[in-house]
C-alpha cells in the first residue's frame, strides 16, 4: 500500500476523516460538503450551484441535502431583505452543529442588497393599449337579447296629443308567436319512485360478475339514476341484469372501468317489449274427422286409429269394419287358441303383414 507523503504546495484543504468516512452521508453528500468547504472564506456560491457544477442531477442533490441538514452539517433559514425580498441563506461547516450553535452564527451574517432579482427580459412586441368598455369584436353581438321595438316617429304636428307609450308587456305581446315549449321530463318518466329499488339493484351489480366487482363507489349515485329511468319505463330487474350480462366481453377479456361500462349500458332506455300471444293448445287430431278449416293429410285418408293397447294412438288402414290393427288382431287369435302357449300372446309379436296373395 502506498501514501503520497509529499503535500500539494498549494490549492489544497484539510479535510477531517469524519467526513470522508461517515457512515450515514452518501458519495453526493460528502463531495457536495468538501466541495463547499474548500471554497475561499466569503464565497457565496449556493449549494444547488456547486451541485450543478459537481455533476450532482436533482435527485441526487435533494438527498444529499436532506443527509447533510439531518447530520448538522448544513443550516438554513430565510430572512427578509432590502426591499421586500426575502432570500435564503446557508450555512455550511466542517463539524456538526445544533440549531443554538447555527443560529447564532447566522445572525452574525448580515443580508446582502445584491441578492435582489435582477430584470428580465420583456416580452416581445410593444405595449398596447385595452379599451375600457366596449365589445372587443364591435358592437354586433350574436348573443344579445332582443330589445322591444322602438315606437316609429310621428312626422304630424306636434300639437296633436301624443300617445301614451307601448307598455313593455303589450311590445312583447305584439311579437311571433313564440314556439311551445316542450317539456324535457316527457322524453323519460319520473324516475322519483323507483329511486330505492334503483339503489338496491345498483348495489347488487357488484355481485352479478367477477368483472363487476370494483365499481367505484363514487358512481352510485350515478348509476341509481340511470337503473331508476329503466324501472320507470317498465323494465323489470330481472331484464336489467340480463341486459348487462349480455354487455359484458365474453372471451374472458378484463374490464379495465367497470363503472363505465355499465354507464355506456344503461345510457339509453329501450322500449318495454309486447308480451307475447299464448301459443294455443294443440287440438288431438282424429284420422276420420278432420278439424274444420284445417285439410286434412292424403296420407291420412281412410286410416283409423286403433283401439288395441299401445304406448301412442297408432292409425292403420282397415279393409272393412275392423277396430284393430293387424298385430292387435294377430295378438288376440293367437291368445284365443287353446293349444298355443302362453308366451305367444305377448304384446312383444312381431306384426303380421298381408302377402300378396292374401291382397289378392
Amino acid at each position: 500500500m502506498y501514501r503520497h507523503h509529499i503535500a500539494p504546495p498549494r490549492a489544497y484543504t484539510q479535510f477531517s476523516h469524519d467526513i470522508i468516512r461517515h457512515p450515514r452521508l452518501s458519495s453526493d453528500a460528502v463531495r457536495l460538503l468538501t466541495w463547499q468547504l474548500s471554497l475561499p472564506q466569503g464565497a457565496r456560491e449556493s449549494l444547488s450551484r456547486t451541485a450543478e457544477r459537481a455533476n450532482i442531477g436533482a435527485c441526487a442533490f435533494t438527498r444529499a441535502k436532506r443527509q447533510l441538514k439531518d447530520e448538522g452539517f448544513v443550516h438554513e433559514r430565510r430572512v427578509q431583505g432590502p426591499g421586500g425580498h426575502w432570500v435564503t441563506q446557508q450555512l455550511v461547516s466542517n463539524v456538526p452543529l445544533s440549531e443554538a450553535e447555527a443560529a447564532k452564527l447566522l445572525g452574525r451574517m448580515p443580508v446582502s442588497a445584491h441578492v435582489a432579482p435582477g430584470p428580465r427580459n420583456p416580452a416581445v412586441g410593444e405595449r398596447t393599449g385595452r379599451p375600457a368598455d366596449g365589445h372587443p369584436y364591435g358592437d354586433t353581438c350574436v348573443n344579445t337579447p332582443n330589445r322591444p321595438p322602438k315606437p316609429p316617429e310621428d312626422a304630424a304636428d306636434a300639437s296633436a296629443p301624443a300617445e301614451a307609450p307601448e307598455a313593455p308587456e303589450a311590445a312583447h305581446a305584439t311579437a311571433a308567436p313564440q314556439a311551445p315549449e316542450v317539456d324535457r321530463g316527457s322524453e323519460h318518466p319520473d324516475p322519483g319512485p323507483h329511486l330505492d329499488a334503483a339503489r338496491a339493484l345498483t348495489h347488487a351489480y357488484r355481485d352479478l360478475d367477477p368483472a363487476l366487482r370494483h365499481i367505484p363507489r363514487a358512481m352510485d349515485a350515478e348509476l341509481t339514476d340511470l337503473t331508476a329511468r329503466w324501472l320507470a319505463a317498465g323494465h323489470p330487474p330481472t331484464a336489467i341484469r340480463a341486459h348487462i350480462l349480455r354487455g359484458l366481453p365474453g372471451d374472458g377479456a378484463p374490464v379495465h372501468r367497470p363503472g363505465g361500462l355499465l354507464r355506456y349500458l344503461l345510457r339509453e332506455v329501450p322500449p318495454v317489449p309486447a308480451p307475447a300471444a299464448p301459443h294455443p293448445e294443440p287440438q288431438p287430431i282424429t284420422a276420420q274427422e278432420p278439424t274444420p278449416g284445417r285439410p286434412l293429410s292424403p296420407r291420412l285418408h281412410g286410416t283409423r286409429e286403433c283401439e288395441g293397447d299401445h304406448v301412442q294412438p297408432a292409425l292403420f288402414r282397415p279393409v272393412g269394419e275392423e277396430t284393430l290393427c293387424p298385430r292387435c288382431a294377430a295378438v288376440d287369435a293367437l291368445s284365443a287358441l287353446p293349444d298355443q302357449p302362453a308366451q305367444l300372446a305377448t304384446l312383444g309379436t312381431p306384426p303380421l303383414r298381408p302377402t300378396p296373395k292374401a291382397m289378392r
